[in-house]
């Protein structure tokens, strides 16, 4: 069966260290000593609140030495004594950030956010002041003006090509007083992002549906009510039911419930987040956001701040995702039609006289899913336990690539709810470690996302493994119960897997090389998608948790013939969020009177959007872009979405889905190089062509 699930979720790739510092620490904090642990994981048991800050701080005052040590070496600049010790400079300060910002993603607590306020302007300034550096630009310059007579090898001159424009994107050819204003204005960036993401989440824990009346539950899955059960004991509320924000929670409550009432409650809840005019609100939040991130872009000579971010990714102008998006969106709208009629269909059917909101999508298109294909997403629940689809990812990633997973007992874990395993290559020898953290909880942030602990390098000539960690918000499984995941949960959790797998197979020599470009990170992710519900992956993993006979083929029938369905709204759902970021990013002025929420709404009814379907991501808790990383850039799943479709064609067209050639280029050419090439040359060396438009509308039913 064809990918068919659009999971937006993050990607976020941290930084990692190369080697740990060789001095021991006299306070005893854990982050200033080199680490003892299996396979040098960070031990996370032993790291208290007090030992970030003095960490963040000298490994801060390590880098500036480092610099300086640069800066005044006395010898004529080099690749090596100049780029490559930038680029190893920073050792502690980078093994600090990896390990306080992925646990301040997933297990944050009120210190740790105010510490991140408190070192946000800090390392903003160590970030411009070696970018605005003038003498070790000079330097970096030099070598890059007479890169010639170094007799670089293709990596080497991509660090140094890289190095070089780090150094101008960071404002190295500016005046003294533009420098200055940029300082500014980059460390108001990084404060709003943060801010922005801290009032998410407070407003995502703010809302709780509370329900006493056991007629309100009608409709609900049993696991759905044993969850709220659950979380309303938490909260000391016995006998009562307690439903979240978290999407585990609301989701399936939009999709079941039959109180019409309590839909529309918990619906509003959702996408009036960060927009309630309380002290999370992000309105104004935003509106100094985009303003500021324009200011930046006119300040380094761009008219707009797509502009400066484009240059750097596959697409390279806003006219070209502009062109991709509307190509898709009018199909899309199409398809969301029809959808709707259905759904008012179903009303009519149910005796009702309304015509349907965005709280009624949900409920009303599983019930024409359900008439038309004779498929409840319940029936398909119990065949995927969380167990059974993660070693149904092991046989996925064993057959294409011959590596193993098994797991580890004896090493420190960041969460007591993670798992660790050790990930062999197909000859035994240790390709890194990967943690897995599952489910909800309220310090932990939303969405599903892949990162690293330590990213994989080099050290005195030896290869560093990484240590990987997918992290997700699944349904929490009751007491006594194995965990059980929706179709689009499996779908993420593959997904998230194929970060993971990049993280693992990357293999280079430099810092400044291991990124890809955000339009083409999600190509990894995304081919897995295609895997996850093929008739013969789901025959290894997907089994009844009760009775472990595996799903009947009638049921992958099903499956398949409703795979499409939806399609309209998922389709509908992300391009508005995608358009919405875009139309943010391309303004070439912003007022202090601008309403960012009637922007919103201007920029989606002007495309003739669906009042029932909601932008993904509304502007108050879109954080991919207004807390960075998917800035201008959320277009990328889809962008990504042509590529992996025609690549999964690949192995379509030769008849074995586990094909050993195209599953060995696929490693050599895409996950293996890091961003050593040009992205679409990576895809051409593995496919042989550029990618059509094509696989895609057919995958999605749009064609």
């Amino acid at each position: 069966m064809k990918k068919v699930i659009m999971t937006a979720a993050i990607a976020a790739i941290l930084g990692g260290c190369a080697s740990q510092p060789k001095n021991g620490d006299a306070s005893g904090n854990p982050l200033l000593t080199e680490y003892t642990t299996p396979f040098q994981v960070p031990p996370f048991e032993q790291i208290k609140m007090e030992h970030y800050k003095p960490a963040f701080l000298q490994g801060m005052e390590e880098q500036v030495k480092e610099v300086e040590a640069i800066i005044n070496n006395p010898e004529a600049p080099t690749f090596e004594n100049t780029i490559v010790a930038l680029d190893q400079s920073g050792e502690l300060y980078r093994k600090v950030r990896t390990v306080f910002g992925g646990l301040n993603s997933a297990n944050t607590n009120d210190d740790m956010q105010a510490l991140s306020k408190e070192l946000s302007p800090l390392q903003s300034k160590h970030s411009d002041d070696m970018y605005l550096n003038p003498k070790l630009f000079a330097r970096v310059k030099e070598v890059y003006d007479n890169q010639d007579k170094f007799n670089l090898d293709k990596e080497q001159k991509k660090l140094l090509e890289e190095t070089y424009k780090e150094f101008v994107r960071g404002g190295a050819n500016l005046d003294a007083e533009s420098q200055k204003k940029l300082r500014e204005l980059n460390s108001e960036i990084s404060m709003l992002q943060l801010t922005f993401g801290q009032n998410m989440l407070k407003e995502t824990n703010a809302f709780k549906l509370v329900i006493d009346k056991k007629e309100d539950l009608a409709g609900l899955p049993e696991s759905l009510i044993a969850a709220a059960a659950e979380e309303a004991r938490k909260d000391s509320l016995e006998g009562k039911w307690v439903f979240t924000l978290h999407n585990p929670s609301v989701m399936p409550f939009l999709q079941y419930a039959d109180n019409r009432e309590l839909r529309e409650k918990i619906f509003n809840g959702y996408i009036n987040r960060g927009n309630n005019g309380n002290a999370n609100d992000n309105k104004e939040v935003v509106r100094k956001l985009i303003k500021a991130r324009l200011e930046k872009a006119k300040l380094m000579g761009y008219e707009d701040y797509a502009s400066f971010v484009l240059e750097e990714r596959m697409s390279k102008n806003s006219a070209a995702v502009y062109d991709l998006l509307d190509q898709i969106w009018t199909p899309t709208l199409s398809k969301a039609k029809e959808e709707l009629a259905d759904i008012n269909a179903e009303i009519k059917k149910d005796g009702k006289n309304f015509t349907a909101e965005g709280w009624d999508w949900r409920y009303y298109a599983d019930r024409a899913r359900k008439a038309k294909f004779d498929l409840d997403e319940n029936q398909i629940r119990p065949y995927l336990k969380l167990d059974n689809v993660r070693d149904g990812i092991f046989y996925v990633c064993q057959k294409l690539y011959g590596i193993s997973f098994s797991p580890l007992t004896n090493v420190p874990l960041p969460h007591p709810e993670a798992q660790a395993f050790e990930c062999k290559d197909k000859d035994g020898s240790h390709l890194g470690v990967l943690y897995m953290d599952f489910f909800p909880r309220a310090s932990k942030r939303g969405g599903a996302w892949c990162g690293t602990y330590r990213s994989q390098t080099y050290a005195d000539g030896k290869k560093v493994a990484p240590v990987v960690t997918i992290v997700c918000n699944f349904t929490k499984p009751s007491e006594g119960q194995p965990a059980l995941l929706s179709a689009d949960e499996a779908n993420t959790f593959f997904h998230e897997f194929g970060h993971a797998l990049h993280n693992l197979f990357k293999d280079v020599h430099y810092y400044g090389v291991a990124n890809v470009p955000r339009d083409f990170v999600e190509l990894p992710s995304q081919i897995m998608e295609h895997w996850v519900f093929e008739p013969e992956v789901l025959k290894v993993y997907a089994k009844h948790y009760q009775t472990g006979e595996v799903i009947p083929a009638e049921l992958i029938e099903k499956l398949d013939k409703s795979g499409k369905y939806g399609q309209g709204f998922a389709t509908a759902e992300y391009t508005a969020a995608s358009l919405l970021d875009m139309d943010f990013h391309v303004l070439k002025e912003v007022s202090e009177t601008m309403d960012v929420m009637k922007f919103e709404a201007d920029a989606l009814s002007k495309r003739g959007a669906l009042k029932q379907i909601p932008s993904r991501y509304r502007t108050t808790y879109f954080n991919h872009t207004m807390g960075g990383g998917y800035t201008a850039g959320y277009y990328s799943y889809i962008w990504a979405e042509v590529l992996d479709c025609d690549a999964f064609q690949a192995f379509v067209e030769s008849g074995d889905l586990f094909n050993q050639e195209y599953a060995d280029k696929f490693r050599k050419y895409v996950l293996t190089p890091g961003g050593i090439d040009d992205a679409m040359d990576m895809y051409v060396n593995f496919r042989g062509k550029k990618p059509g438009i094509e696989p895609l509308l057919e995958n999605r039913g749009l064609k």
